[in-house]
């Protein structure tokens, strides 16, 4: 999994583990979680908010995912730290919260969770049954949308209109596995977060939206190949290897190493985080 989201560059998981607890930390401030208070990780991975809540003194912290083997890892972690008597653990879809009774919980949080959630609104209508009134949410989401761009500069801002014949190609798999208007980490944007939060019965609502568009790091070239865009899709060397005979290969590569490698693309993403309160 780590050779995959990171491409096996140790400089880009340092970046990328940096940016995680800083994105941790602003959640459970927004959260303004109170000492002794409950809070519900809803798709907790392997708990980096969970235990950060913990750290911070909530009194009781409930660990919800869908995979029952990161839920033992956390579950193995919290007896390590000495704070098992202080966790539960729910083997649990965003979507469908049954386990965790009504109106029992003072925050819910989420990092990159919604967008592989296909029915949002049911899993905000879930937040809002598990938390007390006065309860809080603080989401943090990417905003794919923002980062979708046409195919002569795809992936990352880089210029592909020499082989866009052949970039087309590659992009099909991507597309094929991730239609943009229907995948749930593609089709949703910042406006439809508050307008689901509204139809679940937050208020008062808040968003904060970060964008950034800048020149792309450089890469190695390795890094790269081996690197996939999220869990769900394959990595660059996986899709080229899918979609081209190996002339085509050879052709892409000349276009697109030095890019990659020189830093010559454009990153865009957007992030939004979320903080609204039960009625």
């Amino acid at each position: 999994m780590a050779e995959r989201r990171f491409g096996g560059d140790p400089e880009t998981r340092r970046r990328v583990l940096v940016d995680l607890r800083a994105r941790r930390d602003k959640v459970l401030d927004l959260a303004q979680l109170a000492e002794g208070e409950t809070l519900l990780d809803v798709g907790c991975g392997e708990g980096l908010i969970a235990f950060g809540a913990l750290e911070r003194g909530a009194g009781e912290v409930i660990f919800a995912d869908i995979s029952r083997d990161l839920l033992a890892v956390c579950q193995d972690a919290a007896r390590e730290l000495g704070v098992l008597d202080r966790c539960r653990f729910f083997e649990a879809p965003a979507d469908d919260l049954r386990p965790i009774a009504d109106s029992t919980v003072d925050v819910v949080t989420t990092r990159s969770v919604l967008i592989y959630v296909a029915d949002k609104n049911a899993a905000l209508t879930e937040f809002a049954r598990v938390l007390r009134p006065g309860g809080r949410i603080s989401l943090f989401e990417p905003i794919n949308r923002f980062a979708a761009r046409p195919g002569e500069t795809w992936p990352l801002g880089y210029d592909l209109t020499p082989v866009a014949d052949i970039a087309k190609k590659v992009r099909r798999v991507y597309d094929t596995i991730q239609p943009p208007q229907s995948d749930p980490m593609l089709d949703f944007d910042e406006r439809d977060l508050i307008a689901l939060a509204g139809q679940a019965g937050f208020f008062p609502i808040t968003l904060l939206l970060e964008a950034e568009i800048r020149p792309a790091d450089p890469r190695s070239w390795d890094s790269f190949l081996h690197t996939a865009p999220n869990p769900n899709v394959p990595t660059f060397a996986e899709a080229i290897n899918q979609a081209l005979t190996q002339t085509e290969r050879e052709r892409l590569t000349q276009q697109l190493r030095p890019l990659v490698e020189q830093g010559d693309g454009q990153w865009r993403m957007a992030l939004a985080h979320l903080v609204a309160a039960k009625r």
